[in-house]
């Protein structure tokens, strides 16, 4: 109980301004109500006008890709990505069993099949042993082709996940797609502003993705973005979630089923203007990830840091328990004293949609899983 309220206490110290103090909130610095006056002022509301082009082009010059796509969040973007790098029915799709729902939900949407691997303890991404050892174990090239020994279908593609902005070993995952033909995407949802080896994150594979949800270090509301460095994966991407209809000044021409999932100007307008001083945001996420740092060193407590090679943007701080019941102890003293704190998620392969799906032994994720506690971490400008 002494520890609890020690922890309470330092953060509701941190965030003075906050009653309950919660897990990650917006703040709203900059042009924000000046782009949206000028979205309403202009009738550009919808995916045509300027801010959807700036913010790609923002995005483009933060990230070093080639090419943006804006979205309506990160789970369209990672469905409309699979379904552009040639996802087909039944294909399957090796990911990460801690990762948020929305990765497998999106593998699911381009009718892909989630295959889950665990996790490493200090990046708490996909690790390289166990995809090694799955590739190993359970499949075979044939023709070129990465088969899946035990159900005769094709694996196509790798996506891991960079949890709460920690990049993982992206080029160890990267050199085993490339030994086993296989397409490498990154979920970088959670990764604006971090980098591996001085490269950022999402960059590595044929493609990435970025979310924009009202809980990220920069945000559009809702809203995701495609970033490649590949112009056909980018043309395809733009063209199926933009209806599928073939430009043209008046006519309406689709020549197959498409989405309508283009980002809205006026949310694209709240997200250049974030994307501004997001210097500025990035270096308070670090400052105050700094702090906890030492505060939780002083306590005994281990709190998550970025991994070797790594620079994080610290989205989610993170600190980790002895065991699963010290942990429910602290969720629910915080959560009753205005501390907003959860857990990680449940793991991918025990929820009710994927429990058929294959998976290896998850060790580390389920270590994760029973130990770890997210703490507030909104910027503090």
């Amino acid at each position: 109980m002494a520890l609890n309220q020690e922890i309470t206490a330092y953060i509701k110290r941190l965030y003075p301004e906050q009653n309950p103090v919660l897990l990650h909130c917006p703040e709203f610095l900059g042009n924000e109500k000046k782009y949206l006056a000028e979205c309403i002022d202009t009738k550009y509301v919808s995916y045509i006008g300027r801010f959807v082009s700036d913010m790609e082009n923002k995005i483009k010059e933060i990230s070093g890709a080639k090419y943006a796509v804006a979205l309506v969040n990160g789970t369209a973007a990672l469905h409309m990505l699979l379904l552009a790098v040639g996802i087909q029915p039944g294909d399957g799709v090796i990911t990460q069993s801690l990762s948020f729902a929305a990765t497998s939900a999106a593998i699911v949407h381009a009718q892909g099949t989630p295959v889950f691997v665990d996790v490493e303890q200090d990046t708490l991404g996909m690790s390289p042993e166990s995809l090694k050892s799955f590739l190993k174990k359970y499949t075979e090239i044939i023709e070129g082709k990465c088969v899946n020994k035990k159900t005769g279908k094709q694996i196509k593609a790798v996506i891991p996940m960079h949890t709460f902005g920690h990049p993982v070993r992206i080029e160890e995952i990267q050199t085993l797609c490339d030994e086993y033909s296989l397409i490498l995407i990154e979920d970088s949802a959670e990764s604006l502003g971090s980098f591996y080896k001085k490269r950022h994150a999402g960059t590595f594979g044929k493609a990435g993705i970025f979310s924009f949800n009202g809980n990220k270090l920069a945000t559009t509301g809702g809203g995701g973005m495609v970033i490649t460095d590949d112009e056909a994966i980018a043309n395809r991407v733009r063209y199926i979630s933009t209806t599928a209809k073939r430009p043209h000044r008046w006519e309406f021409f689709h020549d197959e089923v498409g989405y309508n999932l283009r980002m809205p100007s006026i949310n694209a307008a709240v997200g250049l203007a974030q994307l501004e001083y997001f210097d500025k945001t990035l270096e308070n996420k670090r400052e105050t990830a700094h702090l906890y740092q030492q505060f939780f060193a002083s306590i005994h407590i281990k709190f998550i840091t970025e991994p070797n090679n790594a620079k994080s943007n610290y989205w989610l701080n993170a600190i980790l328990f002895d065991d699963r019941k010290q942990r429910d102890g602290f969720l629910e003293y915080s959560n009753e004293n205005g501390v907003q704190t959860r857990p990680a998620w449940t793991l991918l392969h025990t929820l009710p949609p994927y429990q058929h799906c294959q998976h290896t032994d998850t060790p580390n994720a389920e270590y994760i899983a029973d130990r770890l506690v997210n703490i507030p971490s909104s910027v503090r400008i």
